[in-house]
């Protein structure tokens, strides 16, 4: 387990949303430990191992050592990892492969156009912007509304349907709800402020039946306020995930910072038994 006092210091090197340890707790349901700059969490036969080192640059051969500590140690049948890079022996392992970048808004070099700024007075003027605590009836409708529209990877449906149980029990997360002047839910994003030096966007909606043309970016400002009034650095915003996702992040200062590895391999896995094989005898 980790204690009290390594959580606080993982909040203070924090640099991605999965280093947030309350947050990757509540949605993986996964008990969190720490091997030397590493987070991972593990829980009856899966591991999930988080492979940005907190405090060290990242060093593929350190990562893969500590991967396979852990996997020999604990023995999970089934292990995710994320990482900034994957050498070509692990990478023929996987049985599943995403590759990505994390977008970042910096916010104290971020220049808000022309344009957006129109766009968001238009919106202000039809929509008022509430923080609240709760994720109700009408974001679930909202959130299946979305789904439905949207091809969304298993990993990422899984995580729009477990926010109502994560915002129940996080103590540090935000939605920010944009309602029109019939107080009908027109789009929402939730916000984690768990971190010390940046806010993170954990996920974001709009209706298409309470349509109102630039309710997202009016959120994407009050995320901006936000984050300044509780004094981070710089919003992590995820994934690039598609085309159009990444415009919307990059229209607002989005950049690609860090790029994103993700693996899934399982014990039984024939690839996978003959590297770790292969990586015992050398290490």
């Amino acid at each position: 387990m980790i204690s009290a006092e390594q959580e606080r210091y993982i909040f203070h090197k924090a640099y991605v949303p999965e280093h947030i340890v309350s947050l990757m707790v509540l949605l993986s349901k996964g008990e969190p430990f720490l091997i030397e700059d590493y987070i991972y969490f593990k829980k009856d036969n899966w591991l999930i191992f988080i492979g940005y080192p907190l405090e060290q640059q990242f060093v593929t051969k350190n990562f893969e050592k500590k991967l396979n500590e852990v996997i020999q140690q604990l023995k999970p049948e089934y292990t995710w990892f994320i990482a900034p890079e994957v050498s070509p022996s692990f990478a023929r392992a996987c049985r599943e492969r995403e590759s990505d970048q994390y977008y970042r808004v910096d916010l104290e070099r971020v220049e808000i156009s022309k344009n957006l700024r129109r766009a968001v007075e238009k919106a202000s003027g039809e929509l008022t912007v509430e923080k609240g605590k709760d994720i109700l009836k009408e974001h679930e409708e909202l959130i299946g509304e979305f789904m439905k529209r949207e091809k969304l990877t298993p990993r990422v449906r899984e995580l729009f349907l477990s926010m109502p149980q994560y915002i129940t029990h996080s103590k540090t997360a935000v939605v920010l709800n944009a309602r029109d002047k019939k107080e009908n839910l027109s789009a929402f994003y939730i916000i984690e402020l768990a971190a010390e030096k940046f806010a993170t966007y954990v996920i974001g909606c709009h209706s298409k039946r309470n349509y109102v043309p630039y309710a997202s970016d009016l959120l994407f400002f009050e995320m901006i306020n936000l984050a300044r009034e509780y004094e981070k650095k710089y919003i992590n915003l995820g994934l690039g995930v598609n085309e159009g996702i990444r415009k919307f992040k990059e229209k607002w200062g989005g950049v690609p910072f860090l790029r994103y590895e993700f693996c899934e391999y399982t014990r039984g896995y024939p690839a996978m038994r003959k590297l770790l094989k292969s990586l015992g005898s050398k290490i």
